[in-house]
């Protein structure tokens, strides 16, 4: 069983340092080319040489893509806030205003013929 996982983990880690190879857009395409060969050879020794030469690059890479991510994210977020039209965003709903009426109703503010009658012109709109 402990051998199964330590198979898997490798796999993992095999993946992970394939892609970072793929993803890294300092390195040129010869380079990308020769350490997918080298780990794709020598599987063992070109992933440990890769984890020592690269490794700490991983992780920052990997940072900045997740920041340019949440920036993208965020900017798309704004963009469509602001398409909104302000009359729209204020506007109750019918449901709103439903809810509205039933609160005052119930609180005694208003009559059921008050209540029927309002209920009935909100929902002819």
């Amino acid at each position: 069983m402990l051998c199964f996982f330590l198979w898997v983990m490798w796999f993992v880690l095999l993946f992970r340092v394939i892609g970072d190879i793929f993803r890294d857009d300092g390195m040129g395409g010869w380079a990308k080319a020769g350490w997918t060969v080298f780990v794709c050879v020598l599987p063992y020794l070109g992933v440990f040489v890769y984890l020592i030469a690269r490794g700490r690059g991983m992780g920052e890479r990997d940072v900045r893509r997740l920041q340019q991510q949440e920036q993208a994210f965020r900017s798309y977020v704004q963009e469509a806030a602001a398409d909104i039209p302000a009359t729209q965003a204020t506007r109750p709903t019918r449901a709103d205003e439903l809810t509205r009426l039933a609160g005052l109703h119930d609180h005694g503010d208003i009559t059921d013929d008050e209540y029927e009658r309002a209920k009935a012109i909100v929902l002819s709109g």
